[in-house]
């Protein structure tokens, strides 16, 4: 492919801009919550990660495609130096994918077909010759919006397409772990020696978790994101991890209630993403949906604990609501933010002082970088391991504020 056909394509936003160009990928339409990443690379990662799923993603950076489409013939997770793949998941998650310049000719040697190539084969949408500035400005300034990607034969009336738009559904409210969960059991082993296992609660997971889990001598058993916690007791694991994944944390009643009898059996747990939110909610704090969100692989974050500033990469549209710098009555003892961002405030990350949990917003796990925050998969190595995570005196010159359950 030297080049892309001329396909007429919009998008379509619910509050009434539409944005023209040219399609790429499937043609057709596609509907979901228009978001932007500032992520400059990574946008394989991006594309299969299952929190992507019922968004469309627009890429700020000026050019998408340079290093084609890189997948191995097997399953992505699990995978090794001999089955290389930069896949987060088995298939690309976004409802739809808005560039400014798409490259339809890759220069990469480990890449096995083209971007546009991929999307077609898997039935994506695409839209590019976007001014995506001007559309990242609206989005920042409107907040995250419905939107629709009408191409080719699918491209009508304005009015005909935003009747449309406005009729499919939003993301607040939205229960999607259910459409990403793994539907059976999958265990990755440990690298080396094994030292624990842990119960990784399917949620939407990225490849590169159980990945790095196995760097730590951690053998993960994934499992559904319907399992009971009396299923995870008998498979006899040291620990718990709960996933990113997508959609609304308001709506998984049933997975705070399984993250509560968690708790209350003392099993060592780890969050992120969506897991800090489930964690959040499970202590009794609420949460709320994000003007336009977080995503991106180059926001600041500060570790309350150490005072460090780390680079993350995120990718959400929902926090947990808690004060920063108290600690907190919970029905599961103390706890506090442990990690918050530096550009808005929003907490990235929550810790129990009296029972063995911890979660990030954020993505230490994150595949194409940065790495900042690896450690704290040591960090769930200690608490599995039996490491305090707080010392007696932690509420010395805090203050202590009642949450309900």
């Amino acid at each position: 492919m030297s080049a892309l056909p001329e396909t007429p394509a919009v998008l379509v936003l619910e509050d009434g801009p539409i944005y023209r160009g040219s399609g790429f990928g499937a043609t057709g339409f596609a509907f979901g919550e228009a978001v932007f990443t500032t992520g400059m690379t990574g946008y394989q990662e991006t594309l299969t990660d299952p929190s992507y799923r019922r968004q469309v993603v627009v890429a700020t950076a000026p050019q998408i495609g340079n290093t084609g489409w890189v997948a191995g013939p097997g399953p992505s997770i699990g995978n090794g130096p001999e089955n290389p793949s930069d896949n987060e998941s088995d298939a690309i998650w976004v409802a739809g994918f808005v560039v400014r310049d798409v490259s339809v000719r890759p220069s990469n040697w480990r890449s096995t077909t083209s971007l546009p190539q991929e999307m077609e084969r898997q039935g994506v949408v695409g839209l590019c010759g976007v001014d995506t500035r001007a559309l990242t400005r609206h989005l920042r300034t409107a907040g995250a919006m419905r939107c629709g990607i009408f191409s080719g034969d699918a491209v009508g009336e304005p009015v005909d397409m935003l009747d449309a738009v406005r009729a499919s559904p939003p993301m607040a409210g939205a229960d999607l772990t259910g459409d990403v969960s793994t539907p059976s059991i999958y265990t990755v082993p440990a690298q080396g020696a094994q030292r624990f296992s842990v119960a990784a609660l399917d949620l939407g997971i990225k490849a590169n978790t159980p990945r790095l889990l196995a760097a730590n001598g951690v053998r993960t058993h994934v499992v559904p994101a319907s399992t009971t916690v009396e299923e995870i007791e008998s498979l006899g694991v040291d620990g718990v991890f709960l996933s990113n994944g997508p959609g609304d944390p308001a709506a998984a009643d049933r997975i705070v209630e399984l993250t509560r009898a968690i708790l209350d059996r003392r099993i060592p747990l780890f969050g992120i993403c969506f897991g800090n939110q489930i964690l959040g909610r499970a202590l009794g704090f609420g949460t709320f949906k994000l003007k336009f969100g977080h995503r991106g692989i180059n926001q600041p974050v500060r570790d309350h604990g150490t005072g460090r500033v780390l680079v993350t990469a995120h990718n959400h549209g929902f926090a947990v609501a808690a004060p920063l710098d108290e600690v907190v009555d919970t029905p599961y003892g103390r706890a506090r933010v442990a990690f918050s961002c530096l550009n808005d405030g929003v907490v990235e990350g929550l810790e129990c002082l009296d029972r063995p949990a911890f979660s990030v917003q954020f993505h230490p796990e994150a595949a194409a970088g940065p790495h900042d925050a690896g450690y704290l998969f040591g960090r769930f190595v200690d608490l599995m391991a039996g490491a305090d995570p707080e010392s007696a005196d932690s509420t010395d010159e805090t203050t202590t504020r009642k949450v309900s359950a």
